[in-house]
């Protein structure tokens, strides 16, 4: 199967406990099948103005928002392939361009705004980076990430993500995906991803087990962190 490049779906998180994981797991599992590469560890370099303007706009869920990221799935090499991403959301339903470069290649759009195409995905990434006046790399946020497929739906994705961490220096995607931890270990972050509604097998289960839609953005959380942190002086804020 080839890399995709868009997307177009309604993507629901909740927050749940590694024992609901568990569970739910074992109540559909004749219904899906494990991601072909197992366990990944997603990395992201998040671009945003010195003011945090995406972020700010974003914590404020306005009907339509958007955010610029460059993305792997494991700490790249400046020969790997890496995937510099354009998300924007608008009532509801995720649209997502992605453009795959390698790692250097990237870095240097990034960093000096060398064009790697002519493409029409990248001309989209490439006016966003000049509509918000100064976008650069703010945060790197890293998790562990299983992910599933519907048998029969190959576009209904279940994810889950787990130690959940963040950085503010060293950003770089090959600096490795060490960070601060935002989330309980306990915990994991589950996203439903989708082209139409769940199947009832799916929410007959959720149902069951009592879980529900929840709200938990990686980035806000990790802006919401620093920014209390810097209205302490700098003291850690647990």
């Amino acid at each position: 199967m080839g890399i995709q490049t868009i997307f177009e779906r309604t993507e629901k998180k909740y927050i749940i406990t590694v024992k609901q994981r568990r569970q739910l797991l074992e109540k559909i599992r004749e219904y899906i099948k494990a991601d072909e590469y197992g366990e990944s560890t997603v990395c992201s370099l998040y671009f945003d103005t010195d003011d945090y303007r995406l972020i700010r706009n974003s914590i404020e869920k306005p009907i339509y928002k958007e955010k610029l990221r460059l993305r792997s799935y494991f700490t790249p090499k400046q020969t790997s392939n890496v995937f510099l991403e354009l998300k924007k959301k608008y009532n509801g339903v995720v649209y997502k361009r992605r453009q795959t470069l390698e790692y250097s290649t990237a870095m240097d759009y990034v960093n000096d705004g060398i064009m790697p195409n002519d493409s029409q995905i990248m001309r989209e990434i490439d006016w966003a980076m000049h509509f918000y006046n100064g976008l650069k790399p703010q945060m790197f946020i890293a998790y562990d990430r299983t992910a599933f497929y519907s048998k029969t739906d190959f576009n209904l994705r279940i994810t889950f993500d787990k130690n959940v961490r963040f950085r503010t220096d060293n950003l770089e995607l090959s600096k490795g995906s060490y960070g601060e931890r935002i989330l309980s270990p306990d915990m994991c972050i589950m996203e439903i991803k989708a082209l139409k509604a769940m199947p009832m097998w799916l929410t007959n289960a959720l149902n069951e087990l009592k879980i529900f839609p929840g709200s938990f953005s990686k980035y806000g959380t990790a802006y919401a962190t620093v920014t209390q942190r810097n209205m302490n002086g700098g003291r850690y804020c647990a």
